[in-house]
């Protein structure tokens, strides 16, 4: 297994020091517990919104809310010593101006301590990442399949399978490189556009359903682990079903206490 040997949180410019010189490793993580486990493997832990959906329990990222990611974040922050931390900024959190995704990148990381944001941005928002890398904040900038925009995609579908759309996909990523956004986000994009957007950029590529030529790739860690109840994504494989562990635990525990060969109060409080 791949564990890192060193001794410090790897901060923004070292990832991005990174690209052409090795893969990037990624992981998401919304709890303490999944957080220790994975800070010494990965490079970067994202706290998605996907913890909506994976987390809550609910159909969509929308619900999420800016509480909740801080929140989130912030135990993910305080469990990890290794990894650098990107928070998903929410949507309706920074969409309405530069100024409003200021006051809120900025609360988020005063208040979790993490290295940088992660927003949905095409070209109508590379203003607005102009803006907050001027102030200070690091920006990842997501584009082609991005799911705050499942409305307006018409559902989780793969980008730029014509023309017209990885044209529009070559130029969001190219107004948020200009912009100074340190990594591009690439999820569900066409192989080919991939590629040729990861050899055009200077910086970092993130691949997630995207093309094996990205820097680096980033999965949900529940569906990695077989935790993610509803079948995963085409493009994830799955490296342990930690689910059906969990579940024949779970069973042999029940079984027991309904025969009643389990340890009394006084004998696990050594009274």
């Amino acid at each position: 297994m791949s564990v890192h040997t060193r001794t410090k949180r790897l901060t923004v410019p070292q990832l991005v020091a990174m690209k052409g010189q090795q893969k990037i490793v990624s992981l998401t993580a919304y709890s303490s517990a999944i957080a220790k486990l994975i800070d010494p493997v990965v490079d970067f832990i994202l706290i998605g919104d996907s913890t909506a959906m994976v987390g809550y329990g609910r159909p969509s990222t929308l619900s999420m809310t800016l509480e909740e990611i801080i929140g989130h974040t912030r135990a993910v922050v305080d469990s990890t010593r290794l990894a650098c931390v990107v928070a998903d900024m929410p949507f309706g959190s920074y969409q309405e101006s530069p100024e409003q995704a200021f006051r809120n990148c900025a609360q988020v990381l005063a208040r979790t301590g993490c290295d940088a944001v992660k927003l949905e941005a095409n070209t109508a928002l590379a203003p607005t990442v102009e803006f907050l890398v001027a102030r200070g904040i690091p920006v990842m900038a997501h584009i082609g399949l991005m799911p705050q925009f499942v409305n307006v995609m018409g559902g989780f579908k793969a980008q730029g399978l014509t023309a017209e759309s990885g044209t529009r996909i070559a130029e969001d990523a190219r107004a948020n490189l200009e912009a100074g956004a340190f990594s591009l986000l690439l999820e569900g994009v066409a192989e080919g556009l991939a590629r040729q957007i990861t050899e055009d950029s200077k910086m970092p590529t993130i691949g997630i359903g995207a093309s094996p030529a990205c820097d680096g790739q980033v999965l949900v860690t529940e569906d990695v682990l077989g935790l993610g109840g509803e079948p995963a994504p085409r493009f994830v494989k799955q490296y342990a079903d930690v689910g059906g562990v969990i579940r024949e635990a779970c069973e042999r525990y029940a079984d027991e206490v309904r025969q009643g060969r389990f340890p009394e109060a006084r004998h696990c409080y050594g009274l």
